[in-house]
């Protein structure tokens, strides 16, 4: 029997009826999969179900890979590596339907990854991606709400969100200490430009450094007070960081980009 390891942030989704849930997100009929720690493999043998045509599994775990392997034969191709240490854009020809059930340890380690690294042309079509229920409600967060921040700013920069349910501990084995919540991303159409995602990590992270105080100290320790952007963008400094909307945010990187040109 393979047991969930805990440095690994292991927990297998076992409930059927969510597992068919999460398949059904997305039509991957003939379509590219890519699964994210799939463990076990119950995701797995549900996707296989939708006949895609091309279908990626990453495993860090050697033994599960092992097992993976052992257990799909030639239905799959299995990545025994860290999702980290890998370029996606490489795996895939065309674009393709992500699935993942994440480990709560590094869950925002690797969607901000994938964010900060797109371009102009997406290497998806959609995400799926399960996180800890208190990290997917910062995600989905809403201007002036406590939840609002650094990771709702980033997140919603190219991508539609979407929350597709809520996961009670009883669906996993072992069961986590917290909820889960499965969110589907889809990619904006129309996104405002800004030359490196570098500089609204840095912005975003300079205002939401004392999230509770007026934003007139990171505003002016970003642009020197500079009343030309204060005025272009009409901003109030007595307000705070989380009083701003998405917009405005990725304005001040455009207008902190220009100034570092």
């Amino acid at each position: 029997m393979i047991r969930a390891k805990k440095s690994l942030g292991q927990n297998f989704l076992i409930d059927k009826n969510i597992l068919e849930k999460i398949t059904n997100t997305a039509k991957i009929y003939e379509k590219n999969v890519l699964e994210i720690g799939p463990g076990t493999g119950n995701l797995t043998s549900y996707i296989l179900k939708k006949k895609p045509k091309k279908f990626l599994l990453i495993e860090k775990d050697n033994q599960l890979a092992i097992s993976l392997e052992n257990q799909f034969k030639n239905k799959v191709e299995i990545l025994n590596d860290d999702i980290l240490q890998i370029n996606e854009t490489d795996l895939f020809n065309e674009k393709v339907t992500v699935f993942g059930n994440l480990p709560y340890n590094i869950s925002t380690e690797i969607l901000s990854k994938w964010i900060v690294n797109l371009k102009d042309s997406f290497w998806f079509e959609c995400l799926i991606l399960m996180f800890q229920k208190e990290v997917a409600d910062r995600i989905i967060a809403e201007r002036n709400t406590s939840d609002y921040g650094r990771l709702s700013i980033i997140c919603n920069w190219k991508l539609n969100i979407k929350k597709v349910c809520d996961i009670k501990p009883e669906a996993f084995y072992p069961k986590p200490k917290v909820d889960s919540s499965l969110l589907f991303f889809s990619p904006k159409k129309k996104f405002f430009k800004i030359s490196d995602p570098n500089n609204l990590e840095k912005v975003t992270r300079v205002f939401f450094n004392q999230r509770r105080k007026m934003i007139k100290k990171p505003f002016n320790q970003l642009f020197n007070g500079d009343k030309r952007v204060l005025n272009k963008l009409k901003i109030d400094l007595n307000l705070r960081p989380q009083n701003l909307n998405f917009e405005t945010y990725y304005k001040l990187a455009y207008e902190y980009e220009n100034l570092t040109r």
